[in-house]
């Protein structure tokens, strides 16, 4: 499997660093957190736009609809406008004939990698069921 920061040239932070960010954090408030982040990435295809925008990549509407064929239409114009409001993507429009629209990850989007490679090296540990 290859991990998501070797895809996008993300460089893991050293364990060198304080941490910290989380001191303070209750159960109640941590579950809280990560129910809120959840929400944000809810929907089918939310994930798999995101791998495709990672690395800085701008892409057209019609990249992405290229690249995500069993994605309709529709919903790739439902679930980009999501992510727009929510700050994990940015729309660029070029005010040109014919119309182009590109789709950028913001610096908080882009930060989402590390997270999504902890979580793809967890689901990896997953030892496969007997069967």
């Amino acid at each position: 499997m290859t991990r998501t920061d070797e895809k996008v040239r993300y460089l893991p932070e050293s364990k060198d660093e304080p941490e910290g960010e989380d001191e303070g954090l209750t159960p109640s408030s941590a579950a809280s957190g990560v129910e809120n982040a959840l929400r944000i990435l809810e929907g089918r295809w939310k994930l798999v736009i995101l791998f495709h925008l990672f690395g800085g990549k701008v892409l057209r509407f019609s990249d992405l609809e290229r690249a995500i064929p069993a994605i309709s239409q529709k919903m790739l114009i439902q679930q980009l406008r999501q992510m727009e409001a929510d700050g994990i993507v940015r729309r660029v429009v070029h005010h040109q004939v014919p119309p182009k629209v590109e789709y950028c990850l913001t610096d908080w989007g882009q930060a989402l990698c590390p997270a999504l490679d902890a979580l793809l090296k967890w689901a990896a540990q997953k030892e496969p069921a007997e069967g």
